[in-house]
């Protein structure tokens, strides 16, 4: 018989082990800031969740990257118990069955463990909006803003369920993985609110209203990179060029954009359910790699711009060596055939440009008409 593909008899134990798995953090947390003001805690907590979350995604690519994703082909246990262990006869059947997988011991690990940490994460999330409208009247951080982060960790939840039920369809796990970040851009948004809201903060800097558009535009075009990059890698579309600056030996190689990019589609099949092209796997490589070049350009001219302004600086340092991080995994995928260690640095690297351009936009504000307009004259001038 076939397993169900949702069985929540073990959500009660895995519950509890996230709880106890966020007990390590709480305590540090606490013991850390006893003394401290309720923001400073909070703040504190949410660094330590953006860490966490920060691993999770990692580990969300390694293990997509280790075709770990259904080594547990239900949710949100195994095979209805809550570890591997209890699901040791299940996962013998399957794995005698099919030795490579995609279920496997070590594959189901990598997926429970996965499981485990978004869990923890979630209490930690739970925490953070609990704490933060327990002391709404004392904090300059609205509680609204935790909340909300507590309600998309529970859709990220709805999307890691989905991504297992309906086998790895490259449009939930795209979709997943932008929920991951948008969560981590969330965390650090509150963290920078939080260190703002400090009475000894030098507060925000203040930016032209054209450069803190750049700023925007530049954060808007990583968002649709890294969409795209989601969608290479869920449809496995890596080694569809393998040599660079070219692909296939052309700078224009024979691409189905049509095909490639039709996105209500199960993995590895057309909007026919026939087996996706070789052409439409190049178009979607292809794609990502040539936006590449417009968003690295729209990245470092803001780094450029922002390079000697007063506070900004480490943010520009950052964009460029995570820029030159990017191009080194990058290229190293395509030549090297995607080894795990650099594919997982690509996802990190992209993670780490979001929550960097996340704590600057955060940290800056647009200077007032009035005001911007003198100071534009006046560099005209000079």
């Amino acid at each position: 018989m076939d397993q169900p593909l949702y069985d929540l008899a073990p959500i009660a134990r895995l519950m509890l082990l996230g709880i106890v798995l966020a007990i390590g953090p709480l305590a540090w947390v606490w013991l850390r800031n006893r003394h401290a003001e309720p923001a400073q805690r909070l703040r504190t907590l949410t660094l330590v969740t953006l860490f966490l979350t920060f691993d999770l995604v990692l580990f969300g690519a390694f293990t997509r990257l280790t075709d770990s994703g259904l080594g547990c082909p239900d949710w949100p246990g195994c095979y209805g118990a809550a570890s591997p262990i209890g699901a040791h006869a299940d996962i013998s059947a399957a794995q005698q069955a099919m030795p490579t997988g995609p279920v496997t011991f070590s594959k189901a690990w990598i997926e429970m463990i996965h499981r485990y940490l978004a869990t923890a994460v979630g209490v930690l999330i739970i925490v953070l909006a609990v704490g933060s409208w327990m002391q709404r009247r004392r904090l300059a951080v609205h509680w609204v803003w935790p909340a909300f982060t507590l309600f998309w960790v529970c859709l990220q939840g709805a999307f890691g369920a989905l991504t297992v039920t309906m086998k790895l369809f490259p449009a939930i796990v795209t979709l997943h993985l932008l929920g991951g970040l948008v969560l981590l851009a969330l965390l650090r948004a509150q963290s920078v609110a939080y260190a703002l809201a400090d009475p000894a903060s030098p507060g925000p800097v203040e930016l032209t209203p054209r450069l803190r558009l750049g700023m925007i535009a530049a954060f808007a075009l990583l968002w649709v990179q890294i969409a795209l990059g989601g969608w290479v890698s869920t449809n496995y579309a890596v080694l569809a060029c393998n040599e660079f600056p070219t692909c296939q030996g052309s700078w224009w190689p024979t691409m189905d954009f049509r095909e490639g990019f039709t996105l209500w589609r199960e993995l590895g099949t057309d909007r026919d359910g026939d087996i996706i092209t070789f052409a439409a796997l190049t178009a979607i490589h292809y794609v990502h790699r040539l936006s590449a070049w417009v968003v690295f350009a729209g990245l470092l001219a803001v780094a450029w711009r922002l390079w000697r302004v007063p506070g900004l600086q480490g943010f520009a340092r950052g964009v460029v060596a995570l820029c030159a991080l990017q191009f080194i995994t990058g290229l190293t995928n395509v030549v090297l055939d995607w080894p795990l260690l650099a594919a997982v640095s690509h996802t990190g690297g992209a993670a780490a440009l979001v929550v960097v351009f996340t704590g600057a936009l955060a940290r800056t504000r647009s200077l007032p008409a009035a005001v911007a307009a003198p100071m534009h004259l006046s560099r005209s001038v000079r």
